[in-house]
């Protein structure tokens, strides 16, 4: 029996990308996996896709950087499986341009969905993890290219912070609750995360990058791998033909 089994899992983002191959993946193994996103026609079809092929799924809209959303999503899913075993939050945004751009609303948008989206899903699920005495949070902070490039020192910002945050809080919690970071790097099509790139130079350094980059499907399993073997402390992906490899880091 698959260690997912049976888990209760909230999965923020699940509308495209890396949170609906997540999604697909922990469904197939036996998890219950409860959507949130905004677009809500697409978790309805996701879902039905899910419960047709006899997985277990249900989903709410859900804006990551409203309070209020995050904290029903969490109790719609405690209302609906009474638990809450593993938070994965895959939902970003990637808008990248030099700083001189003066982008400020772009920013904005990138602090409030990859970061402060992180700590309002820390915050929802706490709680009920506490009260349990178990629980895993699994951050999705995406590495757009090697180092920081002059269009990514605000994306590049929000996934450090995002690191650090997950560092903190597992130091919080040992012993007691997994915290899990899987830092891919930007991935191929399917990926919704580079299509706002702002600056013409970074769009196209995207597109030789998503040459050889991680597939969803390929991160969806190395997230499925932390929830199923907390023992793991470091991977890293290395895709065919890369020409470096490409990390998913687990802190727990």
């Amino acid at each position: 029996m698959s260690a997912i089994q049976e888990k209760v899992v909230l999965i923020t983002g699940a509308s495209g990308g890396i949170g609906e191959a997540t999604a697909r993946l922990l469904a197939r193994r036996g998890a219950k996996v409860v959507l949130g996103a905004r677009r809500t026609d697409r978790l309805a079809a996701l879902a039905a896709e899910i419960e047709a092929t006899g997985g277990t799924a249900s989903f709410q809209r859900l804006d990551v950087t409203h309070r209020p959303d995050m904290e029903a999503f969490a109790e719609f899913a405690l209302e609906t499986h009474e638990q809450i075993d593993v938070l994965v939050n895959a939902a970003g945004v990637m808008p990248m341009s030099p700083l001189w751009n003066r982008k400020i609303e772009e920013w904005e948008l990138m602090i409030d969905v990859n970061l402060r989206g992180v700590l309002l899903g820390i915050a929802a699920v706490l709680p009920a993890m506490q009260e349990q005495g178990w629980g895993h949070i699994v951050n999705v902070a995406p590495v757009a290219m090697q180092g920081v490039s002059p269009s990514s020192a605000v994306y590049h910002g929000t996934q450090y912070a995002v690191n650090a945050i997950s560092e903190g809080l597992r130091q919080e919690h040992a012993g007691r609750l997994h915290v899990t970071v899987v830092s891919p790097d930007v991935n191929g099509p399917g990926d919704p995360l580079a299509e706002r790139i702002a600056a013409t130079y970074a769009r196209e350094r995207m597109r030789t990058n998503r040459r050889i980059a991680v597939p969803v499907d390929a991160v969806a399993r190395s997230i499925a791998g932390a929830i199923e073997g907390y023992g793991i402390t470091a991977r890293t992906m290395r895709p065919a033909g890369a020409q470096r490899p490409h990390p998913a880091v687990y802190v727990q």
